[in-house]
C-alpha cells in the first residue's frame, strides 16, 4: 500500500564542512526507530572506513524514516545525507533534486561559511523550502541570535523560527521533526498516471549487481514490472523494489513521491545514467525529466602503478570504482620515466586524494600520481582548437596561436585578522578582487583565479595563514588567454617527462628554481656529475648539479712522484666522462612523489 502524498516529507541537509549533517542524521535515525540501539553507531550513514576516519561524508546516503507527530499522523520522512566538501557539489545536487525541502544546519559557534552559501543556492535552485537549524547550541561559544541575524543578512532567509538543537546531545531534535512535517511541503503527483522515475543514484553491488536508487514522480513502480530507461532506451525486468532504513527492506511497489531502490539484473554501472527517467514499458510517460548535466573534471593527473606488473590489478581496480563514481574518468597512457598507467581525471584535490587513497586500501596497490593539472584550451595558428590533459603532450610552440586557462570565482570567508595575508595570497596567485564585503565582524572576498594555481596547494595555504578559520568555494567561470610556457625538467641532460608543467612566464623563473633544489636533495649520489636543468624550449632557467662519487685511487700511493698520482686521477676522470655518457641517472620513485608534492 503506497502511502498518501500528504504524508510523505523528502528532505535532505545541507550544510558546511563539519557542522554536523551526519551526526543530526544519526539522532533523526535513532528517535523514529530506523534502527535498534544496538545497531546504531557514529556516523551511521558514512559507510565507507575514508568517511568515517576523516569524518566527511563522500557518497550522499538516504534513509526512509517513519514518524508518528504530535498530532497522530504517521507521516514517512526520506532523509538525504549530502556532502560538504566543494569537491563533491556534484553529489549535492542531484541529491537536492529528489526533494522538495531542506535542513539547513548552521554551527552555533562558527555561523554561516563558504560552502554554506554554495549548498543553500543550490537548494533555492531547486525551489526547496528551507529550514534553518542552529546546531553545537550547547557549546559555551554558540551565540544563536547572532548567527540568526547573519543567516538572514547572508543568505536572506527568515531565520527568526529556526530551531535550536545539539546533534551530539539529542537536544531538540523532537522538534525539527516536527518542523519537518509541519514547515517542509509535501511532493505532487499523479498516482494514476503512466510511470515516471527519476533515477538519482546507482552503485554497484557484488551480490546484487548494480543498485539504482530512484525517485517516483507520477504512476506506481512494482516488482516484476517492465520498465525503460528513456536515455539509454534499455529495457529491464524489476527484480528487487524496497527502501532503506538504512538497511535494505522489500517492499512490493513504490509510490509517487516515494524514494527507495531497484534492482533488475544490470551489469554495468554505466548503464544507469544518473539523472535519466524510469518508465513502463508497455505505458511510457510522453516525456522525459530533465536530468542533470554530467559531472566535468577540473583536475586531471596520471595514476601510475609502483610495480609495472600491477598494471592490469589498476586497470581492474579502477574500472570498479568508476561503477560507484561517475565522476571519475580516466585512459590510458605512457611515460618514459614511470612506465603504463592512466590519465584520470577528478573533480578537485580532495577527490583525487580520496581515489587515490581508495585504490591503495581497497585493491593494495602502490601508486605514484603526477603533477596534477588542469585541462588548458590550445588555439592553433590554423584556427582549430584542442584541449590539452597533460603537459607532455604538447605541441610545438610555434604552431600555437593562443592558450587559454580555466579561471574561477572564488569566494573566501575569514575572520577580518587574516585578510590581509589572505589578499596577499590571493594576489601572489595572479588573483583578480572582485569583491570585498563584511558580514559582523568577517569579511567576504570575492577573487578571479587561475585555476592552475589553485590546483597546487591554495587550499593548504589558505588554512596556514588564517589559522584554519577562513572557509573556500570556488566554480569555474570561463577559460582566458594567459602567457602560459612548458616548463620541462632534464636531469642529465635527459627531459623527465613525468615532471615537466605548463607555467606561467611570471612564475617560471621561482617553479623551476625550487624544483631543482628539490630535485638535488632527493636524487642520491652517482659515480659521476648530474646536471639538474629547468627549462623553456632551448633556454635553461635554472641548474643544480649534484656532485660525484669519488673513490680515492691515489690511497695506495706512499709518497714518490707526483706523476704517478696525476695518472690515476686522469684515469679516473676519463672513466667518469665516459660514465656520464652512457650512465643512467636513477631517480627513486621518492623522489618523484616528494617533487610533485612541491609547495612554495
Amino acid at each position: 500500500m503506497t502511502t498518501p502524498l500528504d504524508h510523505i516529507r523528502n528532505f535532505s541537509i545541507v550544510a558546511h564542512i563539519d557542522h554536523g549533517k551526519s551526526t543530526l542524521a544519526d539522532r533523526l535515525i535513532q528517535l523514529t526507530g530506523g534502527l535498534q540501539e544496538r545497531e546504531m553507531k557514529e556516523q551511521v550513514l558514512d559507510s565507507m572506513d575514508i568517511e568515517r576516519e576523516r569524518g566527511i561524508t563522500i557518497k550522499a546516503q538516504t534513509v526512509h524514516l517513519t514518524y508518528v507527530a504530535d498530532n497522530g499522523e504517521t507521516y514517512q520522512l526520506n532523509l538525504i545525507d549530502t556532502p560538504g566538501h566543494v569537491d563533491f557539489a556534484y553529489e549535492v545536487n542531484r541529491s537536492l533534486a529528489a526533494c522538495e525541502g531542506s535542513l539547513l544546519v548552521v554551527d552555533a559557534s562558527q555561523g554561516v561559511e563558504a560552502q554554506t552559501l554554495a549548498n543553500v543556492y543550490q537548494a533555492i535552485e531547486n525551489n526547496h523550502e528551507i529550514v534553518p537549524v542552529l546546531n553545537k547550541i550547547d557549546l559555551p561559544a554558540a551565540e544563536p541570535e547572532r548567527i540568526k541575524a547573519q543567516i538572514e543578512e547572508v543568505i536572506g532567509i527568515d531565520a527568526s523560527e529556526a530551531v535550536p538543537i545539539s546533534a551530539k546531545t539529542g537536544l531538540g531534535i523532537k522538534d525539527v521533526l516536527e518542523a519537518i512535517v509541519h514547515r517542509l511541503p509535501p511532493p505532487k503527483g499523479d498516482i494514476d498516471g503512466p510511470l515516471k522515475a527519476m533515477l538519482v543514484d546507482s552503485w554497484y553491488d557484488t551480490y546484487l549487481g548494480v543498485v539504482v536508487l530512484v525517485r517516483i514522480i507520477d504512476g506506481v513502480l512494482k516488482k516484476g514490472q517492465s520498465v525503460r530507461m528513456m536515455g539509454t532506451n534499455a529495457r529491464y525486468d524489476v527484480e528487487r523494489i524496497g527502501i532503506f532504513t538504512p538497511k535494505m527492506i522489500d517492499t512490493t511497489e513504490l509510490g509517487p513521491g516515494e524514494i527507495g531502490f531497484i534492482t533488475a539484473s544490470i551489469k554495468e554501472v554505466a548503464d544507469t545514467r544518473v539523472g535519466d527517467t524510469i518508465t513502463d514499458e508497455k505505458r511510457p510517460t510522453a516525456k522525459a525529466l530533465e536530468g542533470f548535466r554530467p559531472a566535468q573534471p577540473v583536475v586531471f593527473c596520471g595514476l601510475f602503478p609502483v610495480d609495472a606488473a600491477d598494471f592490469e590489478d589498476l586497470r581492474a581496480a579502477m574500472g570498479k570504482l568508476r561503477l560507484n563514481d561517475a565522476s571519475f574518468s580516466f585512459e590510458m597512457e605512457t611515460s618514459a620515466a614511470l612506465g603504463f598507467g592512466f590519465r584520470c581525471g577528478f573533480l578537485g584535490l580532495l577527490h583525487l586524494e580520496i581515489i587515490q587513497e581508495r585504490l591503495e586500501r581497497e585493491f593494495n596497490l602502490d601508486l605514484i600520481a603526477t603533477a596534477p593539472s588542469v585541462v588548458y584550451q590550445i588555439v592553433m595558428n590554423d584556427g582549430s582548437e584542442i584541449d590539452l590533459h597533460n603537459p607532455a603532450d604538447m605541441p610545438d610552440v610555434v604552431k600555437i596561436a593562443e592558450i587559454r586557462e580555466p579561471w574561477i570565482r572564488a569566494t573566501i570567508l575569514t575572520p577580518d585578522e587574516y585578510l590581509g595575508s589572505i589578499l596577499k595570497l590571493c594576489q601572489d596567485r595572479r588573483g583578480i578582487q572582485v569583491d570585498l564585503s563584511y558580514i559582523g565582524s568577517r569579511a567576504m572576498v570575492q577573487y578571479d583565479l587561475p585555476l592552475n594555481e589553485v590546483v597546487f596547494d591554495f587550499y593548504d595555504r589558505l588554512k596556514s595563514v588564517s589559522k584554519g578559520y577562513a572557509s573556500f568555494d570556488y566554480a569555474i567561470t570561463d577559460y582566458r588567454e594567459g602567457d602560459l610556457v612548458k616548463m620541462s625538467v632534464l636531469v642529465n641532460a635527459e627531459p623527465v617527462d613525468a615532471l615537466s608543467m605548463l607555467v606561467h612566464r611570471s612564475q617560471a623563473d621561482r617553479r623551476g628554481r625550487a624544483m631543482c633544489e628539490k630535485l638535488k636533495e632527493l636524487i642520491p649520489q652517482h659515480l659521476f656529475k648530474i646536471p639538474i636543468q629547468a627549462a623553456i624550449g632551448a633556454k635553461v632557467i635554472a641548474r643544480e648539479t649534484i656532485s660525484a662519487l669519488r673513490k680515492d685511487v691515489t690511497a695506495k700511493c706512499y709518497g714518490g712522484d707526483a706523476t704517478r698520482k696525476r695518472k690515476l686521477l686522469d684515469k679516473q676522470k676519463e672513466g667518469k666522462k665516459r660514465m656520464r655518457q652512457f650512465g643512467r641517472v636513477e631517480i627513486p620513485q621518492e623522489a618523484f612523489i616528494a617533487a610533485l608534492k612541491m609547495d612554495d
